[in-house]
Order: C-alpha cells, then sequence, then structure tokens
C-alpha cells in the first residue's frame, strides 16, 4: 500500500499534511488514554453519541463533555454512510439532517471532522457498522481522528445479507495496513473489535474468537493498539470471566508488540422501559468492567428502549457508570472459583474455535471457509454466509450457553459441559418460547426479569 492512499479520494489532504494536524492536536489520542488508564487501573468510559447536522454534532459532544467530562467521545454514523450510501446520506443531509440516525461523516467532509476535533477537548472515536469502510477510515483519518471500530467479520455478518466476506476482510486489511503506515510516522490508530456481533445472545466463546481472529489479522498487518470489546451477557460471573480472559488469551494469539486492551460494552440486548430498571442495568455494566478488569466501558442510557437518547441521559448514563466503577464499591468481594472455572472454559472454546484456524498459511481464507462450513458462525446472523446452525440460551443462572453447536470444531468434554448445564432447559416444543425470553433477559416482557 502506498503512502498516499488517502489522496486517491476527492479532497483529501496527503499523508504529511494529515500527520503534522494529528500532532498539532492539544489533546491525547485514545492509545496514550488507554495506556494511562491501564497503569493506574482506571477504566475509561465513552458514550454513544450522533446526530445528522453539524452544528448539532458540535453542541451534543460539547454538552456531553461538559456536564459528564468522559474520557473519550464517540462520533456514531448514520446507517446510510454505513452501508456506502454517500449519495443518499447527502441528500438527507441538505434536506432534513434530524432525519439522519448518526453523523455523516463523509458527506460533511473531512474540513468538518477537524472542526470537530479541534472543538472539543477528549479523543473522538468512530463507531459505525460498515462491511467496506475506506472511504469512511480515510475521512476518519484526514479530520484527525485516530481511534476507529469494527473488522471484516463483525461489522460484516451481524449487518450486511449479501456481502462477502473476502471483500469485507480486504477492506478491513487496507485499513489495518494503513494504521501500521501511520505508526511508522509516530500515529497510532486504536483499533476496536467489536464483540458484540449481533447482540442476541452472543456465547462469550463466539465474541472472543471472532475479534481474536480479527485481532491477528490487525496485529498481522501492522495495528500497534488493539482493543478487545465484550459485550455484557447478563450473568455478572461469566461476564467478568470472559473480559479477565482477554489477556490470557492476547498471550496466546497476539505478537509482544501491540498493546491489548480490554473493553466492555454495556448490555446490548432489549432495554427496559422503566427508568429505574434501565438504570440498575447501567450500573450493573459498570460493575462487571470495573471488577473484570476492561481498561474502557461503552455506555449506555435509561432511554435505550426508546430511541435516539437525549443530551441529559447520556449524560446520566455516564455519570451512573462512573459511580459503579468508584472506590465505594472496592468490597464487593467474588466467587473467584466460580470465575476461575468458568474462565478455564470459555478459553478452551476460543481455543477450540481460534486453533484450527490461525495455524493455517492462508490465514483470511481459512476464516471464511470455516464459515462457509458452520465451522464458525454467529447466531442471529442476516448474512447469507453463515450456516446459522448454532443455537444459544441461557442456563438456570442467565449465563449463555450452546443448545446447538452447529458445526462447531468443540470436543465432545465441551459439547457435553453445555448440555449438562443446560439439563434444566425447555422442552424442544418450548425452545422457541426460551429463545425469545433469554432475548428479553432484561427487558420489561421477560418472564424471567431479574431486577
Amino acid at each position: 500500500m502506498q503512502l498516499n492512499l488517502m489522496a486517491r479520494t476527492h479532497e483529501l489532504p496527503t499523508l504529511a499534511d494529515t500527520c503534522n494536524f494529528i500532532k498539532s492536536l492539544n489533546k491525547p489520542c485514545v492509545a496514550q488514554l488507554l495506556a494511562e488508564a491501564k497503569g493506574t487501573g482506571a477504566v475509561a468510559v465513552q458514550p454513544r453519541s450522533g446526530v445528522g447536522g453539524h452544528g448539532e454534532m458540535l453542541e451534543l459532544l460539547s454538552r456531553i463533555e461538559a456536564e459528564a467530562n468522559p474520557d473519550i467521545l464517540t462520533l456514531t454514523i448514520d446507517s446510510y454512510s454505513r452501508l456506502g450510501m454517500f449519495d443518499h446520506a447527502s441528500r438527507i443531509l441538505h434536506q432534513n439532517p434530524g432525519a439522519l440516525n448518526g453523523y455523516p461523516l463523509v458527506s460533511h467532509g473531512w474540513r468538518r471532522g477537524r472542526d470537530l476535533n479541534e472543538r472539543t477537548k477528549q479523543p473522538l472515536d468512530i463507531r459505525h457498522g460498515s462491511p467496506i469502510s475506506d472511504h469512511l477510515f480515510e475521512t476518519a483519518i484526514a479530520s484527525g481522528i485516530t481511534s476507529f471500530e469494527g473488522g471484516g467479520i463483525a461489522y460484516n455478518l451481524p449487518y450486511a445479507k449479501k456481502v462477502p466476506l473476502e471483500e469485507s476482510i480486504a477492506s478491513w486489511r487496507r485499513i489495518d495496513r494503513l494504521c501500521g503506515e501511520l505508526a511508522d510516522q509516530d500515529i497510532i490508530v486504536s483499533r476496536e473489535m467489536f464483540g458484540t456481533l449481533t447482540a442476541v445472545l452472543i456465547p462469550p466463546s463466539t465474541s472472543l474468537a471472532i475479534t481474536f481472529l480479527e485481532a491477528i489479522s490487525a496485529a498481522r498487518d501492522g495495528v500497534q493498539c488493539l482493543l478487545i470489546a465484550y459485550p455484557q451477557g447478563g450473568n455478572s460471573l461469566q461476564d467478568i470471566a470472559a473480559l479477565r480472559s482477554i489477556d490470557s488469551l492476547a498471550r496466546r494469539y497476539l505478537p509482544s508488540g501491540p498493546r491489548v486492551y480490554p473493553v466492555l460494552h454495556q448490555y446490548m440486548g432489549p432495554f427496559p422501559r422503566d427508568k429505574a430498571k434501565a438504570s440498575a442495568l447501567i450500573l450493573l455494566g459498570g460493575l462487571v468492567a470495573k471488577l473484570g478488569g476492561a481498561a474502557k466501558v461503552v455506555t449506555k442510557t435509561y432511554e435505550e428502549a426508546l430511541g435516539i437518547p437525549t443530551v441529559e441521559a447520556n449524560v446520566d448514563g455516564i455519570r451512573l457508570t462512573r459511580c459503579a466503577l468508584a472506590r465505594i464499591f472496592d468490597f464487593i468481594e467474588l466467587d473467584e472459583a466460580t470465575i476461575t472455572e468458568e474462565m478455564r472454559w470459555i478459553e478452551r472454546e476460543v481455543i477450540e474455535l481460534v486453533d484450527p484456524i490461525v495455524g493455517v498459511r492462508d490465514f483470511h481464507k481459512a476464516i471464511v471457509e470455516a464459515f462457509k462450513a458452520g465451522r464458525l458462525d454467529v447466531p442471529f446472523s442476516p448474512s447469507i454466509f453463515t450456516m446459522g446452525d448454532v443455537i444459544p440460551v441461557r442456563d438456570p443462572q442467565g449465563a449463555i450457553r450452546y443448545l446447538s453447536c452447529g458445526g462447531l470444531p468443540f470436543s465432545e468434554t465441551t459439547r457435553r459441559r453445555n448440555r449438562e448445564l443446560l439439563r434444566e432447559t425447555a422442552a424442544p416444543k418450548e425452545q422457541l418460547r426460551q429463545i425469545a425470553g433469554d432475548v428479553h433477559f432484561f427487558s420489561d416482557q421477560s418472564d424471567a426479569y431479574l431486577l
């Protein structure tokens, strides 16, 4: 890849100009911030936020920053831009920006991106969901934004129906190679792997296996800052175990050069509509991040079930999460034996999923072939490039297990443990109802509501 990759698209600045701009910003990058947080044992806090208009986006970021002081700010990209429909996003932007469900950075252009960067104190992160992300990434980097979420698997299979994995993986490899070239210029881009996937009953080992496959690819292409994001599933001991497993798996699969940080996404499934119950779930997410050793937590709001949150709800979500991270909760003691046992099994499942792929000469082809054969799978994915044979449910304690392993290359020992943990699960005729109830585990619609 040439250093002038960004110059091939319309009006983008040269790489040298972009590097100079990034170095001139009077703020830390996300990689620096996370390194400092990990050194002190702190947990960085990041909200989600994105609206269509530029002035409105600046106001949103400014108010969140002034009223809640998060460590990282977010530009959530609109759904048209995520799918590469930039002309459509531009038309709506000019007609009715309030109709967009995020910020169309490509349509606004890198100069406005730089304006947002210069007028905020904290570093910006791009959150989106684009299978093919080259143009968005180039615009983000030209804007001086050096934190970018996603990967060729996790930003394809949960979001798109007909995008071949070969195409999305190739797009993200181009991005990661450019990250390597930027690292040569002392610009460290933080690359967060989106373990949330479909956000519907994702077993920890599925989430971690896919994020580590993406992280292995990114590290080989030169990325120097890797964030392994895990979605809060609902059983706190299982979630804490999954977060704690990230360091061990990183030592197994990743080279010693890149820095690796565990990240928790607060619960991404159906939220309760009741404010008090939603707030309790947010508080629980903060506690899981703290007790699981996350370097960063991405927050939710009590308006999650109602639509795009107000500034006030976003601010309250950040503040509530910070309460959970406070030293006042240091008294909490956990069942460490149960967590250790859960870690052992999570790591075993990840190893059984990843090891058959990681040693293959054509690593990326092996990933594609594994999904074609069902040796990797994403539950409830809309993509035609997954088998869709894996069926997860919750065990009696609310932990997510495999009711059907499909074609996953699990050992008989692993399969037997999942069967044993689900021995009290519903009879076959009731399983569809159970799955629906498990999806709505925390929502007001669930009979098993635990709050």
